[in-house]
């Protein structure tokens, strides 16, 4: 499957402004940082999550808690993935138990990513409250799931990719909207 890339929807300098942004949202809705923790969903979701950790604490002063958290086993397309899926770790220093819980991830499209992270999240504990941060909606949900903190809207055909390239794992920082070539 290949890419035909159209166009460049957020470069680095708006992706800053919109973690900058859902980190005052998150905050403000949770009227502070006690007992909130970040979870980012690899690979992606992780350097966004630490992001908006960093960006949290210019706001607030504090630290919050940060962890990854890997769902390839919980999928439910895993036997279309081959038969060596590429596993990440899941990092939760930290007990999830009666904490507020910000699951951040870089697109969210059908939902069922998220449902998966519920699964891992709902396996290691109960959490309080579980809130859902993304750098990009591009709708078509498949599940009734949709997020509580969101980087940019970009309604999307089915044929459309987003791909959201981060500097720590894309050496360069940008959103892109593209076309699926068969």
């Amino acid at each position: 499957m290949s890419f035909n890339e159209k166009a460049v929807i957020m470069n680095a300098g708006e992706m800053a402004r919109a973690v900058k942004r859902m980190a005052h949202e998150v905050v403000e809705a949770n009227k502070g940082v006690d007992n909130l923790v970040l979870l980012g969903v690899q690979r992606r979701g992780v350097p966004l999550a630490k992001r908006l950790g960093e960006a949290i604490r210019q706001v607030e002063g504090r630290e919050v808690p940060s962890g990854a958290l890997d769902i390839t086993f919980y999928r439910d397309d895993l036997s279309r993935l081959g038969p060596a899926p590429q596993v990440s770790s899941t990092e939760m220093p930290f007990d999830v138990n009666e904490k507020i819980i910000i699951l951040v991830d870089d697109v969210l499209y059908t939902g069922r990513t998220v449902r998966a992270a519920l699964d891992v999240i709902m396996d290691w504990g109960r959490p309080q409250a579980i809130r859902l941060a993304v750098l990009v909606d591009r709708g078509h949900r498949e599940l009734p799931i949709r997020p509580d903190f969101v980087g940019k809207n970009v309604p999307t055909s089915q044929r459309e990719i987003i791909k959201v390239r981060i500097k720590e794992i894309d050496g360069t920082e940008e959103v892109v909207v593209g076309e699926v070539l068969e």
